[in-house]
């Protein structure tokens, strides 16, 4: 079927034209955690926001008052999820990973690699990234929470309180 009528479009057309901004709005007026570099919980959340504006703007199935409200509740569900995590550490642990060290002054530390499922590849990708071309050279690796990865080049290390496993903040 290619064109079932004007009704069905038009009314395609209104939701999607009254839920895209309703979403946006909500999404920045949650603050800027919501928008911020993901990790898997934040994925998750991003995922099923999008899924239900989907299923808002083409399931006859739910009404608008029914998909805004699933919106409200995703994002408010997400806003009362960080604000325990920025309070608890107990639900802080159960919702996002910690940063882990997976290169440490030159060496890689294949096991704690092995066990985040990361190669000697990716590792040597990052540290090139960052225009360095001697494992020498880098104080550490660290596989950030978001999956990104942070190099720490020797000359710029410090005292190191930024790694994970120090006194500094870096887990938390």
């Amino acid at each position: 079927m290619v064109f079932q009528g004007w009704y069905d479009l038009v009314c395609l057309m209104v939701v999607a034209a009254v839920t895209y901004p309703f979403l946006v709005a909500l999404v920045r007026g949650s603050g800027k955690r919501t928008l911020a570099k993901m990790n898997a919980f934040d994925l998750v959340v991003t995922v099923a926001l999008g899924s239900t504006l989907a299923t808002i703007v083409l399931s006859r199935d739910v009404s608008l008052a029914e998909g805004t409200a699933a919106l409200v509740m995703l994002v408010g569900l997400q806003l009362v999820a960080t604000w325990l995590a920025v309070r608890f550490r107990p639900v802080r642990r159960l919702l996002k990973s910690e940063p882990t060290v997976l290169l440490r002054d030159g060496e890689m530390l294949h096991q704690v690699m092995r066990a985040q499922r990361v190669t000697e590849g990716e590792v040597a990708q990052a540290i090139r990234a960052q225009g360095i071309g001697d494992l020498a050279a880098v104080a550490a690796v660290v596989l950030e929470t978001d999956g990104s990865f942070s190099v720490i080049a020797t000359d710029q290390a410090g005292r190191r309180t930024a790694l994970p496993g120090s006194d500094g903040p870096a887990g938390d």
